[in-house]
Order: C-alpha cells, then structure tokens, then sequence
C-alpha cells in the first residue's frame, strides 16, 4: 500500500510526498537526515492529510496533481474535508 501525505510545516507550509509506512516517513522528517531537504528545516513537520493506492504508479500520478496542479488554497479545502 502506498500513501499520498500532505504534511504542515512549524512555517505553516505545506509539503506532499508519497510513503508506503506515514508514521515511520513522519518521524524521518522530523529526526532524521533521510526527511527531504525542504522539511529539515521547516521542523517540526505534522500530518495533515493523507490518501491510500494500490500501486506507485497511482499514488505518484495523484502527487503530482496535489503538488504542481493544486494551490495552497485547494490543498487547504483537501485537507478540510477529512
């Protein structure tokens, strides 16, 4: 199972990615070097949002709708909704 996150930066930013375990790839933005380079310094990092997908292929093709398709505004309604 993959998992598409939207995650809420300590700058209230946004940041989406794509996990296949949320808890364990949370806790790497967080505390690790392996979170990505935008959330390390932007910590702490909460999850705010997140959809399940069979394959990669899916979730990658719905990440990139949330992040280059999306404005903060939507992503904000997204969020919302759950």
């Amino acid at each position: 199972m993959y998992y598409v996150y939207i995650a809420q930066c300590v700058d209230d930013t946004l940041y989406t990615g794509i996990a296949i375990n949320l808890k364990r790839r949370i806790e790497e933005h967080n505390n690790s070097e392996k979170g990505a380079k935008y959330t390390r310094a932007r910590r702490p990092v909460h999850l705010v949002y997140s959809e399940e997908f069979l394959d990669r292929s899916l979730a990658s093709k719905r990440e990139y709708e949330i992040k280059k398709k999306m404005n903060r505004t939507q992503k904000l309604k997204l969020i919302n909704k759950v």
